[in-house]
């Protein structure tokens, strides 16, 4: 569980950082803001590189029960996720989703790692969805206190909306159906495993 745990530590370490306003910006005054984006890039790749192996490190070791989810909660897993695929085009798109979630993309974190927090009642996807559950919530209270600007209004129509719906369910669906099980190696719908 260590290369996990320094995973998590680089990745939202890094994520976290960006919060820091005053440091980041002297940190991008010292280096440049392209070198400043490629170590930022780099730092939050090995992140990612390190939590994928040592999640699975620590699946193949075994899991260590904290918990054992009610089936609802396995249930309710699921449309939640699909929320959070939607919201992740809507960040990019927008529309009606982002006026109202103001920052899609911090919703669609919170939301995927709530629900795989119900889902799953071990140490180690405690750690890791946990962990990116809290980073969001002090992301999106960073972004509230740094003061926002005014939001420029959603165009017209829905068309935005649609695509965001679009997209996100059809990720959602690639990725329950055929992704989650073949790179996660854990099915997510009954019957697939």
């Amino acid at each position: 569980m260590t290369l996990l745990v320094v995973g998590l530590i680089v990745f939202l370490g890094i994520h976290l950082f960006t919060m820091a306003r005053g440091w980041r910006a002297g940190l991008i005054a010292k280096i440049g803001e392209g070198p400043y984006k490629g170590l930022f890039s780099l730092l939050a790749l090995s992140g990612l590189v390190l939590i994928v192996i040592g999640y699975g490190q620590y699946r193949q070791a075994g899991y260590i029960p904290v918990w054992d989810p009610p089936v609802w909660a396995r249930h309710l897993a699921l449309p939640l996720v699909w929320i959070a695929f939607v919201c992740f085009p809507a960040a990019y798109l927008p529309g009606r989703i982002k006026a109202l979630l103001k920052h899609p993309m911090l919703a669609g974190v919170k939301t995927w790692a709530f629900a795989h927090l119900l889902a799953n009642g071990d140490l180690g996807s405690i750690l890791l969805f946990g962990s990116f559950l809290a980073w969001a919530v002090m992301a999106r209270i960073s972004v509230k206190y740094r003061g926002e600007p005014v939001p420029a209004p959603p165009p017209p129509g829905i068309r935005n909306d649609l695509l965001a719906v679009l997209i996100g369910t059809a990720a959602y669906v690639a990725f329950a159906v055929w992704l989650h099980p073949l790179l996660i190696g854990v099915p997510v719908l009954p019957g697939r495993g």
